[in-house]
């Protein structure tokens, strides 16, 4: 059983690993787990997550960040020395009215982080940024996937007053827990013109057909949308995979034959069904 309940996925050209592996060489206690010709698995500071070469379908966008915190100053400036080679600075790694030192930059392929000097050692927590059609909806959404994983809760919300008349009692700054797993949303109310997509996405990682059952149709009884391969998005425009744990390790199957097998199968699917992966696996 996997102790991480919720994996990052993010979504390549094809160029997967080669990001992965610029990764685990920019953070500490990093590494590449496995890789195939679709998926490679690494950490990143101990936190799982999966690159995909899936083709140019989707680009990342300033909607979901990497949130990173550290109370090292080097360490900070190490890692966004990094990740600000050949990207796109967002805003200048500096002093803030809010942080003594805090940048925010697209790396090289487009994903964003936001570099924060923090209390904490380092921490890696993804981020959600609600904007445009989605401002307002933040405290919804965190309210929502507290209620739908075990072991969570709102740490705290740090709303906008009465100073920002656009934006008063809606969500500033809030952290939240979600199966033991750190997340972090934000809202603003200026103009930004993207929103979230197919590029950064997470997956559930259900130990069988029971859980896969509980969060399909949770998420689609809460005015969520199913797509194909385990794939849905919530009511809020987020990307969700509802995924077994017997599809990676399939996957992962050194029988090429196996994994064409149990690929083909996969592909007629919306919710994944366990007993018909088995069945394509054991062919």
């Amino acid at each position: 059983m996997k102790t991480q309940k919720i994996t990052p996925f993010l979504w390549f050209d094809t160029n997967a690993n080669e990001a992965a592996s610029f990764y685990t060489s920019v953070f500490p206690n990093s590494k590449i787990q496995s890789n195939n010709p679709l998926v490679t698995t690494f950490h990143l500071n101990n936190l799982e997550c999966n690159a995909l070469n899936g083709g140019p379908l989707f680009i990342f966008t300033n909607a979901i960040s990497f949130f990173i915190k550290s109370n090292d100053t080097d360490e900070i400036d190490t890692i966004w020395n990094a990740l600000k080679e050949k990207g796109t600075i967002l805003m200048d790694l500096g002093e803030y009215p809010w942080s003594k030192k805090y940048g925010w930059v697209n790396d090289k392929y487009g994903l964003s982080w936001q570099l924060f000097l923090d209390g904490d050692p380092l921490q890696i927590v993804p981020t959600f940024l609600f904007v445009d059609t989605k401002f307002g909806l933040a405290e919804e959404a965190i309210t929502f996937y507290t209620s739908l994983f075990s072991n969570s809760e709102i740490n705290f919300i740090s709303k906008f007053d009465a100073n920002n008349p656009n934006a008063a009692g809606k969500v500033e700054f809030a952290e939240f827990t979600l199966a033991n797993q750190k997340f972090i949303a934000m809202e603003s109310p200026m103009e930004h013109h993207f929103d979230f997509n197919e590029a950064f996405s997470f997956v559930v990682n259900c130990t069988n057909q029971e859980e896969v059952n509980y969060y399909w149709t949770v998420f689609l009884q809460n005015g969520g949308q199913e797509s194909q391969c385990g794939w849905l998005k919530d009511k809020f425009g987020i990307s969700w995979q509802i995924i077994p744990e017997m599809l990676p390790q399939f996957m992962n199957d050194k029988n090429p034959k196996k994994v064409a097998q149990v690929t083909q199968a996969m592909l007629q699917m919306k919710k994944i069904d366990c007993e018909k992966l088995q069945q394509a696996y054991n062919k």
